[in-house]
């Protein structure tokens, strides 16, 4: 209501200034020039008495910014009858505040379009019944029904068969993802397919959605260290500005050239470029599933120079898969991956449902007389085949066979046996496995920047090295509490901004302790993803490149649209310094500096990782 209320109010001060400025000059087409000077001042006033107001409120917040000059330049103005100039430079500054407000609207508008698609209720699985009810009066464990087309209200996972989801609005993934039973699927998704089952696993307040309209607003409200940087030395731009404007009053004895001086100085490029050019590049960010808190964390994801991986579900999978099959019988590998899966279906542990897991699409029989073992293995019918699966040892035991020595295996990999009517089927080797295209994505990261790039963990050293061989990390520290891997973010600042990326409660210290805390936002921990300053909406590490891309690109083109602006002003205020451009002429020279200014900033709406802009070459 508040941005809607700042919008309507700079659409008519920005109507007031028109109006003043056209009917002055229809009036001295007319030849008229005392009535045109008045609708002339009837067009300033209202917008200088409302740059007076936000002036004074600033001070009394005790900002100094940069609007000062604007409202100088207009008193000038009116005062030593420069109306027109005063006309100029009121529709100016009233429609640069205006663009200022579209330009942000539009640069946000790839973020928020996100919360327009919020469904208002979800339908509800009630006894035999399907209820519409309120978002809030859903809760875990309740079972709702996604229609074709609809979109997931709340997170959850797949109660049915499958689901057929997009998820292009929230990680710009452009290929529709297929989810199958008990996999998770995020609010905003959207149902491609036939009508599906999703059982919630959280609140409205606390899926995707809810964290993404907090995210919006903490970006929207931020203020990037560039803006400041603006603000810090406005003093010294007024300081510049008013004494080349009484030099030139003072060498010459024309307050006219003051005047003019004034008029050029007004520093829209500053005030309009940083914020523009920092939210567009939020919102190219975000379209790529990249969730940054703000303009001061995007500008600090540009200057990154050293990176600190997590390594258990940052840059492995978090979860055991099986990496390889050595039968030692006449099954093939798939034929024992389906007997284990089907009698790990009874079983509860990890490792048995890494193995159900690995069947995915295949049918399974159900088992029967199945005895588990906690801990040591599983044994049951399947098929009508005596199939038993665990432990080496165990299974050898359950054979009635001498034990032997376990298969060859990497440091943190475990052995499942599996014995198939009296005999030893074979061995799957379980292990979490390195996420994949990592090894493209490091090289990615040095290519933007990025000298260093360290392993922290709280795993045993000979697994961190198993899983990171070849993969050319600078350094690998094993064995870490939170508390190592703060002292590890702390000494690696000093040789510049630290990046650190993780996705567990023990990572959320030194997510806050790092320049930059990165989370994995997709199954992180809530402690995680609330320390990080940046958000990954995928359980992957690859969308990391390009939002360093995005926020280094954004970055850049704020700086250019700033010098760029800066210096045609400078240029423009010493042209007038020396008679060369009239007020009027100044203030036309400087509305065509702010158009170019912002249209430039907005180029960061338009950034496509991996596509370079010659015209933002360093």
């Amino acid at each position: 209501m508040k941005a809607m209320l700042a919008d309507r109010a700079d659409v008519a001060l920005l109507a007031v200034a028109v109006l003043g400025l056209l009917c002055g000059l229809g009036l001295l087409a007319a030849g008229r020039p005392d009535a045109a000077a008045f609708a002339f001042g009837a067009g300033v006033i209202p917008v200088l008495a409302a740059l007076l107001a936000q002036i004074l409120h600033s001070l009394a917040r005790r900002e100094v910014g940069l609007d000062i000059v604007a409202a100088l330049s207009m008193s000038a103005a009116l005062i030593f009858g420069e109306t027109l100039a005063a006309a100029v430079v009121a529709l100016m500054y009233s429609g640069g505040t205006f663009l200022e407000g579209f330009a942000a609207g539009r640069a946000r508008r790839e973020m928020t379009n996100l919360l327009s698609r919020v469904p208002r209720t979800a339908t509800l699985h009630r006894g035999d019944n399907l209820v519409e009810v309120p978002l809030d009066r859903i809760g875990p464990g309740d079972l709702l029904l996604i229609r074709q087309g609809a979109v997931a209200p709340v997170d959850g996972t797949v109660a049915g068969p499958g689901a057929l989801l997009d998820q292009s609005a929230l990680t710009g993934e452009s290929m529709p993802l297929r989810r199958t039973q008990g996999q998770e699927v995020m609010s905003g998704s959207t149902n491609l397919g036939d009508a599906f089952d999703l059982r919630a696993t959280r609140r409205a307040a606390d899926s995707t959605y809810a964290g993404i309209v907090r995210l919006v607003e903490t970006a929207q409200a931020s203020k990037a260290p560039m803006a400041r940087l603006a603000d810090r030395y406005a003093m010294l731009f007024l300081a510049v500005t008013v004494t080349l404007a009484t030099a030139a009053w003072w060498v010459t004895g024309d307050p006219i050239r003051a005047v003019a001086v004034l008029v050029v100085a007004t520093p829209c490029p500053l005030i309009l470029a940083v914020p523009v050019a920092l939210v567009a590049g939020l919102s190219r960010a975000a379209h790529f599933g990249v969730l940054i808190k703000g303009a001061k964390p995007l500008e600090a994801l540009a200057g990154i120079r050293t990176l600190i991986l997590d390594k258990t579900g940052t840059l492995t999978q978090g979860r055991p898969r099986i990496v390889s099959v050595q039968p030692t019988g006449s099954l093939s590998p798939d034929q024992m991956i389906r007997l284990a899966a089907a009698l790990d279906q009874a079983s509860g542990h990890p490792i048995a449902q890494a193995i159900v897991a690995a069947a995915a699409g295949t049918p399974l029989p159900v088992p029967a007389a199945v005895v588990e073992a906690p801990g040591e293995g599983v044994a049951g019918i399947v098929d009508g085949h005596a199939v038993v699966v665990g432990g080496t040892d165990f299974v050898l035991a359950q054979l009635g066979l001498a034990p032997t020595d376990a298969p060859l295996r990497d440091e943190g990999a475990v052995v499942v046996s599996l014995g198939v009517d009296g005999v030893l089927a074979g061995h799957l080797v379980l292990a979490d496995a390195l996420r994949p295209g990592m090894p493209a994505l490091l090289a990615g990261l040095r290519r933007r920047g990025i000298g260093r790039i360290l392993l922290a963990t709280g795993d045993r050293r000979a697994v961190a090295m198993a899983v990171t061989r070849g993969l050319g990390l600078d350094d690998v520290q094993a064995g870490l509490s939170p508390d190592d891997k703060v002292r590890l973010v702390l000494s690696a600042r000093g040789s510049g901004p630290v990046m650190m990326v993780g996705d567990g409660v023990n990572d959320a210290p030194a997510l806050a302790a790092a320049d930059i805390g990165v989370a994995m936002g997709a199954r992180g921990a809530a402690a995680s993803a609330e320390a990080a300053d940046v958000v990954l909406l995928v359980d992957r590490l690859d969308p990391l490149l390009p939002g360093i891309e995005i926020a280094q690109r954004a970055r850049r083109i704020a700086l250019q649209s700033v010098v760029a602006g800066i210096g045609l002003s400078g240029l423009g205020m010493i042209a007038a310094a020396l008679g060369h451009l009239s007020p009027v002429q100044g203030a036309i020279l400087q509305e065509v500096i702010d158009v170019a200014v912002i249209l430039n900033a907005l180029r960061a709406l338009r950034i496509v990782p991996g596509q370079g802009d010659p015209s933002e070459a360093a």
